[in-house]
C-alpha cells in the first residue's frame, strides 16, 4: 500500500479550522481541505493537500492499494513540531487495516516542512518526495503580490524593513559625524542599535518587553504595590552597587597588596548588602499587600521579609569577617542570630496558620 502523506509542520491546519490531526482518509482529507482553503485561500497547505488527493485519486483509478492523510507538527520549535509529526505517523500506521508493506509519498509546500523526512522515513519507506510549488509564484506579477503581502504585514515589515533603514542610515550619519569631526560615534551608535535591534528579534526580547510594559500598566490602574515596590527596589540595588563599589575601592586603597577575588566579594558585599536587604523587603512587603488585598494571603508568606533579614546578617557578618571588620565572636552570634530568626519566624507562622486558618472556608471551596 502506498501512504499520500501531506506535511504541514506548523499545523495550520489545526490551528485555523480546528480540525484534530491526523485527517486519514479521502473524504475527511477533502473537507479538511476545503475547510482550510474557506478560513484562508492564501495558505501554501491548502494545495498540499489538494494535491495529496488529486495523488490518491490518481492511484486509485489505476486500482492500486492508496491511502491518503494530513499529518501536522505545531508552530512551537522545530524539535517539537517534528516529534509531534512521528507521533501523528505512527497514528496513521496504527489505522491502516492491512497487511500489505506500506511504503509513503511525501508531500510538502517548502524545505521547511522537509525537514521532518527523516524523521518520516524511521517509521515507514519515503518512495518519494513531492513539493507543491504555484505556478503563479513564478511570474513577476506574483512576485510583486507577494511582496506587498509581506510589506503589509506589521510583524514582517518590522523584522524587515527597520535593520535595513539603519543600513541605509549609516552613510548619511556617517557624514554628519565627519562633519561634526565624530565618525566613530556616530558608527558606533548605528551599529549598536543594529545589533541590539537583531539580539532582540532572534531572542524574542520584544514579546518580553510588551509582556512587561502590559504588566506595568494594569499594575498601574489596578493599584498594586509591588509597581511601587520595584521600582523602589531597583533605586536601591542600583544605590547599593554604588556603595558596593565604593567599599571595594575604599578596600583597595587601604590594602597595599593586591586583593583577591574573596576579599573583592566582601567588600562588595559588605558595601552594598545593607541596600540589597531594603529591596527584599520592600518587594516581599509590596507583594504581601497585594496578596492581602486580593484575599490570597497566606500566613507562610510573612516569611519573606524575616528570611531577607536573616540572609543580610549572615553575608554581612561573613563579608565582615573576612574585611577583618569582625571577630569570630561576632561572626557565630550574627550565625546563629540569622538561623534563629528564620526558624523562628518559620514556626511562629506555621503555628498562626494552623490555629487561625482552622475551620475557615477556603475561597475555592466555598
Amino acid at each position: 500500500m502506498l501512504l499520500v502523506l501531506c506535511v504541514d509542520l506548523d499545523d495550520d491546519l489545526g490551528r485555523k479550522t480546528g480540525f484534530s490531526t491526523p485527517v486519514i482518509g479521502r473524504e475527511p482529507v477533502e473537507e479538511a481541505a476545503v475547510a482550510l482553503a474557506t478560513e484562508d485561500p492564501e495558505d501554501s497547505d491548502v494545495n498540499v493537500i489538494f494535491q495529496g488527493i488529486h495523488v490518491y485519486d490518481d492511484l486509485a483509478e489505476r486500482d492500486e492499494s492508496v491511502e491518503v492523510a494530513v499529518v501536522t507538527g505545531n508552530d512551537g520549535s522545530d524539535l517539537e513540531a517534528n516529534r509531534e509529526v512521528g507521533d501523528e505517523v505512527d497514528t496513521v500506521l496504527a489505522s491502516l487495516s492491512t497487511a500489505e508493506n506500506v511504503t509513503t509519498l511525501v508531500i510538502t509546500d517548502g524545505a521547511q516542512d522537509e525537514s521532518v523526512i527523516p524523521i518520516i522515513r524511521s517509521r515507514v519507506p519515503i518512495d518519494g518526495v513531492r513539493r507543491v510549488v504555484v505556478r503563479q509564484a513564478q511570474n513577476l506579477e506574483s512576485m510583486y503580490y507577494t511582496i506587498k503581502q509581506v510589506l503589509d504585514d506589521p510583524e514582517t515589515r518590522g523584522t524587515v524593513l527597520i535593520p535595513i533603514g539603519i543600513l541605509l542610515l549609516i552613510y548619511p550619519l556617517a557624514l554628519v559625524g565627519a562633519l561634526l569631526n565624530l565618525p566613530g560615534l556616530v558608527l558606533g551608535v548605528t551599529s549598536t542599535l543594529l545589533g541590539l535591534y537583531l539580539i532582540s528579534r532572534g531572542l524574542g526580547l520584544g514579546e518580553y518587553l510588551d509582556a512587561a510594559v502590559e504588566y506595568g500598566r494594569r499594575s498601574l490602574y489596578a493599584g498594586r504595590t509591588t509597581l511601587l515596590a520595584y521600582v523602589v527596589a531597583a533605586a536601591l540595588l542600583a544605590l547599593g552597587g554604588v556603595s558596593g563599589v565604593n567599599m571595594l575601592e575604599d578596600t583597595r586603597a587601604a590594602t597595599s597588596t593586591d586583593l583577591g577575588i574573596p576579599m573583592m566579594l566582601a567588600a562588595l558585599v559588605y558595601g552594598s548588602i545593607q541596600w540589597l536587604a531594603a529591596a527584599g523587603i520592600t518587594t516581599s512587603l509590596g507583594q504581601i499587600t497585594d496578596e492581602y488585598i486580593a484575599g490570597r494571603l497566606e500566613w507562610r508568606y510573612l516569611n519573606a521579609p524575616f528570611y531577607v533579614i536573616g540572609i543580610a546578617v549572615v553575608l554581612y557578618a561573613v563579608s565582615g569577617f573576612f574585611l577583618d571588620e569582625f571577630g569570630i565572636t561576632m561572626l557565630a552570634g550574627a550565625l546563629t542570630a540569622g538561623t534563629v530568626l528564620g526558624i523562628v519566624s518559620t514556626l511562629a507562622f506555621a503555628v498562626a496558620e494552623s490555629r487561625f486558618s482552622e475551620g475557615t472556608p477556603r475561597a475555592d471551596s466555598a
